[in-house]
């Protein structure tokens, strides 16, 4: 690689996710989010979740491209934070979002694996 100053910012700006069903992805993202939501919000091929950080949240259906297979992750796409670990494993397990590894401690860091509607792997960690 040329040694000149990239022009590329060393931040993550999106992430993508593909999705079967836009709506019912979008509907299940903000619950799990706890984000207000309104179906009619939602148009096809992406919806943008109203997150905010900095970088954001895109579901993709691929409307638009019939030739797209949508293939799940059981690999852990990205991780969402939550300060109290116990409670976010407690909220998947009452909306019966299925668990993908429990809980694992590392002295004060702590996360678990849980499936979205498509069965794509993400993770909630406290740090």
């Amino acid at each position: 690689m040329n040694s000149t100053v990239s022009p590329i910012a060393g931040k993550v700006n999106n992430v993508f996710i593909h999705v079967s069903d836009l709506k019912k992805s979008a509907a299940w993202y903000s619950r799990l989010l706890g984000l207000p939501f309104d179906e009619r919000d939602v148009e096809s091929p992406v919806y943008n979740v109203p997150v905010s950080s900095k970088a954001g949240l895109t579901l993709d259906d691929h409307t638009f491209d019939p030739g797209f297979s949508l293939q799940s992750s059981d690999h852990v796409l990205f991780n969402f934070y939550a300060e109290d670990i116990d409670e976010a494993y407690r909220f998947i397990k009452e909306n019966d979002i299925p668990i993908a590894r429990e809980i694992e401690r590392i002295g004060d860091f702590a996360y678990f694996n849980f499936r979205d509607p498509d069965g794509n792997v993400l993770m909630i960690c406290n740090n």
